[in-house]
């Protein structure tokens, strides 16, 4: 009777067999978790000193997350992305830099062409941080009150039409400008219209050249409200008379942008 009771006694023990799969189930679950979340942060420290304290917890494996280890670290990926900016801004200089040469060297020209004509005081040139613009007197295209081009003011418009062609990557705008004095007359009802239709006239005439490519092209009309210097005299009111080619810089450096005001722009 007493071994039939310490038999029933033992069997009355729960059966503890269930506790290694579910060891193993745990330490499964454990691992998926850290591999988890080394992937998601990829902070190499935290990973190594995780990697240590896994392989430790079990002495029998062969080190489990060790093929994870090639993992690009943040710091590399950071040093990566560093890496792209770098060679894009040494691009945008090299671009910047090839657009200083191009620029000058159509100054030059044109430059070269004013001297040789005889239109010194007519004509001039300006390369600054935004666009190199050439200025022209009105007294060099139209008559007084008029939009209509001198004759020979379209040769003038060719050469630098010719000149442009070979920078046909350039935006340029046409602009006109006029003094203060008020203008009314059948064709004109403001300095507006006068100064927005000799930018148009003497567009026009340049895009006559087929090499050039109308949608880089603009015009517009100022009338007397971009002077370059005082109304007040008969010699100003003669420099606020003028059209502006300007070849507009596709790359600009952030340092030197400032506002460019009409007199800066001479």
């Amino acid at each position: 009777m007493n071994k039939k009771r310490k038999h029933d006694d033992h069997e009355e023990h729960p059966n503890e067999s269930w506790l290694i799969p579910y060891a193993d189930l745990m330490t499964l679950l454990l691992a998926l978790f850290i591999v988890l979340y080394s992937m998601s942060s990829i902070d190499a420290k935290k990973f190594e000193e995780m990697s240590r304290a896994f392989n430790l917890a079990l002495p029998s494996g062969n080190g489990v997350l060790d093929h994870y280890r090639s993992v690009e670290p943040r710091n590399d990926l950071n040093d990566m992305e560093q890496k792209k900016e770098t060679d894009k801004e040494k691009q945008r200089e090299a671009l910047m830099k090839k657009e200083q040469e191009d620029l000058e060297k159509l100054k030059r020209q044109i430059d070269k062409y004013i001297k040789e004509n005889g239109l010194t005081t007519l004509l001039e040139t300006k390369l600054n941080q935004s666009q190199l613009m050439i200025t022209i007197s009105d007294n060099a295209l139209f008559a007084s009150g008029s939009a209509q081009l001198k004759p020979e003011s379209r040769e003038l418009a060719v050469a630098i039409s010719n000149m442009l062609q070979s920078y046909p990557e350039y935006e340029v705008v046409v602009s006109g400008h006029t003094d203060n004095e008020p203008i009314s007359n059948e064709r004109f009802a403001s300095n507006w219209d006068l100064s927005s239709a000799r930018a148009i006239r003497f567009m026009d005439v340049l895009l006559q050249n087929r090499n050039l490519n109308p949608e880089r092209f603009s015009a517009i009309g100022y009338g007397e409200y971009r002077p370059v210097a005082s109304n007040a005299t008969a010699e100003g009111r003669a420099l606020n008379r003028r059209v502006e080619v300007s070849i507009i810089r596709k790359y600009v450096d952030p340092e030197l942008t400032q506002p460019i005001t009409a007199a800066q722009q001479r």
